[in-house]
């Protein structure tokens, strides 16, 4: 367990604590060995400092271990999203439960998998009372790029239609909450034949890629108008359908890719008036990101956004880091967390 924390003359506390630390880049993730280190932690003027209860463990975390990010620095602590209670902070802080994310923690600093973490007060957002330590870790990564992906390709409303394409994973998930919340059709696209697996405010059609073409359904199911807006999760493997499926004036997120260059049609980029949007959070400080779940706040405050389920053996402690890393690196569908105490 961390040490208690130690407050006097209303310096900011200071505590030993736990810490997942990669000490080297490895080469693949079954090279993985994280340790557990103990670090003296304590908060600048403008930061809090947090007893995190949970993190999750998420794609990122394992590329940036395996050296899929060069910008990515060693030794550090790992870890992007958490919620916690502040133990110290600025007037009116104490004592508070919040959650966040960042592009940067776990990355280019020290990050979530740890017992403890200072982080600037403008970047934590108020935990919903209905959701556990486990659930509000969760929605960092996924319902950030969702929202953020909405939020640049503009907010879909009562009369369009948002083609999700990755329907079923995590940010599938959560883009389709998102716009339907916002009262969007949503379309959801799968690689094989399988009902939406998450939560919706509306109907979700399916189209299984597997048996169909994806662009002549979704331009028979739109009347000959096609998608306003296509939020393609995959990336290169959905490029032409998701591009062959746009509206006039459409726009196409895209948040990962498998393979970097992909055939482009500019006649039919330009003649359409479509919009291709790019979305990476790992670009966003830990203060705008902030800045994007507190927008959501509100859905998950209402319950028409829902936090994704929580499995009990998806639960690991912080020694347990590294089979946590092979679980979310073998292609887990659940949302895996480090529970440090």
């Amino acid at each position: 367990m961390a040490s208690a924390p130690k407050i006097s003359d209303g310096l900011p506390v200071a505590v030993e604590a736990r810490c997942v630390r990669l000490l080297a880049k490895a080469d693949d993730p079954a090279s993985l060995a994280p340790v557990v280190e103990r670090r003296v932690l304590s908060r600048a003027a403008n930061e809090v400092l947090i007893e995190v209860k949970a993190a999750a463990v998420n794609p990122s975390d394992v590329k940036a271990a395996t050296g899929l990010m060069p910008y990515a620095v060693f030794p550090r602590t790992s870890g992007r999203d958490y919620a916690g209670c502040v133990i110290d902070g600025p007037a009116g802080w104490v004592g508070r439960e919040v959650f966040g994310s960042s592009g940067d923690l776990g990355i280019r600093r020290d990050g979530t998998h740890a017992t403890h973490l200072a982080v600037e007060a403008d970047a934590v957002v108020e935990k919903p009372k209905n959701l556990s330590w486990e659930e509000a870790a969760g929605i960092g990564v996924p319902f950030v790029t969702a929202m953020e992906g909405l939020r640049r390709a503009g907010i879909p409303g009562n009369n369009e239609t948002v083609l999700v394409m990755g329907v079923n994973g995590k940010v599938g998930q959560a883009a389709t909450q998102i716009a339907t919340w916002h009262g969007a059709r949503v379309i959801g696209v799968v690689r094989k034949s399988e009902p939406y697996e998450g939560h919706a405010n509306s109907n979700v059609e399916i189209i299984d890629a597997s048996v169909v073409d994806v662009a002549a359904c979704v331009r028979e199911l739109t009347e000959g108008k096609g998608a306003d807006i296509v939020f393609n999760t995959v990336g290169d493997p959905y490029f032409q359908a998701a591009h062959k499926s746009l509206a006039l004036r459409g726009r196409q997120i895209l948040i990962a890719t498998i393979e970097r260059t992909v055939p482009f049609n500019i006649l039919e980029f330009y003649r359409g008036q479509h919009t291709y949007v790019g979305i990476d959070t790992l670009g966003l400080s830990s203060i705008a990101t902030g800045a994007v779940l507190r927008e959501l706040g509100p859905g998950f405050a209402s319950g028409h956004l829902k936090p994704f389920p929580i499995k009990a053996d998806a639960i690991r402690p912080l020694e347990e880091a590294k089979a946590a890393f092979l679980a979310v690196a073998g292609s887990s569908r659940d949302r895996v967390i480090l529970r440090p105490s």
